[in-house]
């Protein structure tokens, strides 16, 4: 079997198991769908890769080739070089958030390490030498960080970082040096979003240094009431002070949520309901859905399931539909590229046999 062989069996593999970050298990798992952190290190002695000739790049994916090798821990995953990856396969990494959607445009020197069980990842050549990534489901900033550093460790055996004593790691972009670190947690507001009290609550986040983005990070759509909040800064601040304030503005964020929720109930339980109800009818008897239907439909079950008025699902089940139902995981789950419109039909078909089979 060639390489490129290989990948696409992994992958699809890949495609008909549950992300385990999506499990929904973990603390306030109705809520909070995983938290991630993401380390940025760069080797030094060498240009960042925004200014990088192709030699340099090449070398960085080198010295990681031998840093895998002599590690136990890092050849317990999968390494794949970007050569080796399809463009559907790379809006599937993107899909699984295993990859940012800039990485892998452009250029071919860079290369992708993911650890068992998808915890963790590594981005070789992005828009830093390495971002070292965690994910965990629900809501666990101490254990993300403890996955990620676990890696950040491991790596630093075989390479030396470029650390200034006074800036902290010296990165591509200057909001990221410091410590590197960006934490952040995707969350499911729908109580928020009905009150319209949804801007309110992100203006509050946002004056309390933290950043508000869409479902896949920065530059991207709100889909499905999922919103990514995350640090702003990483210059002048400890990886603690990092994850305090996130736990801190998160909590909060979370118990206005619930009072959201509560106000619905007290205020239009009928209404809210029926929608939630027409909801689950529409998943299950729609013989057309699309991408953007699909995730505000679930978010509604979702927001049913946490209500305690669907209580028949389970929310792994909710979450997976939420993975599986997007455009490349469908390609990838049924083996075949498709049109929009057969990804529709196809769409509607895996959430009613997925739902048909929960009852």
């Amino acid at each position: 079997m060639s390489a490129a062989e290989r990948v696409i069996v992994m992958f699809e593999s890949m495609a008909k198991s549950p992300a385990a970050w999506l499990s929904g298990k973990g603390d306030e798992a109705l809520v909070v769908l995983s938290t991630r952190v993401r380390l940025a290190r760069n080797v030094a002695g060498c240009r960042f890769p925004t200014t990088a000739d192709t030699e340099t790049k090449r070398r960085i994916v080198g010295y990681f080739d031998s840093a895998i090798g002599r590690s136990s821990v890092l050849g317990e995953g999968t390494y794949v070089k970007a050569g080796e990856i399809s463009d559907l396969d790379r809006d599937f990494l993107v899909e699984r958030h295993l990859i940012s959607p800039a990485f892998l445009t452009g250029d071919t020197s860079k290369a992708l390490y993911i650890s068992p069980a998808e915890q963790v990842s590594i981005m070789v050549n992005e828009e830093d030498h390495l971002r070292i990534q965690s994910l965990t489901a629900g809501f666990d900033p101490q254990g993300a960080f403890a996955q990620a550093t676990r890696y950040d460790l491991e790596v630093g055996k075989f390479l030396e970082f470029d650390y200034d004593a006074d800036f902290g790691y010296m990165t591509a972009c200057p909001t990221n040096a410091g410590t590197g670190m960006r934490a952040s947690v995707l969350i499911h507001l729908p109580g928020l979003v009905l009150t319209r009290d949804i801007e309110k609550v992100i203006s509050r986040i946002t004056h309390s240094g933290l950043i508000v983005r869409g479902f896949y990070g920065e530059g991207s759509d709100v889909l499905g009431n999922l919103f990514q909040v995350s640090n702003q800064n990483t210059l002048g601040v400890s990886e603690s002070e990092i994850l305090n304030q996130i736990t801190r503005v998160v909590r909060e964020i979370i118990e206005a949520e619930a009072a959201a929720r509560q106000r619905l109930m007290d205020e239009a339980a009928d209404m809210i309901e029926d929608k939630i109800w027409r909801a689950y009818g529409i998943l299950k008897y729609a013989r057309v859905l699309t991408s953007e239907e699909v995730m505000n439909l679930l978010s509604a079950v979702r927001l049913g399931h946490a209500m305690k008025i669907i209580d028949f699902l389970n929310v792994a089940l909710i979450n997976e539909l939420l993975l599986l139902s997007q455009p490349a995981h469908l390609q990838k789950y049924f083996g075949q590229e498709m049109d929009p419109n057969r990804r529709d039909f196809v769409r509607a078909q895996l959430v009613r046999e997925k739902l048909r089979n929960s009852d």
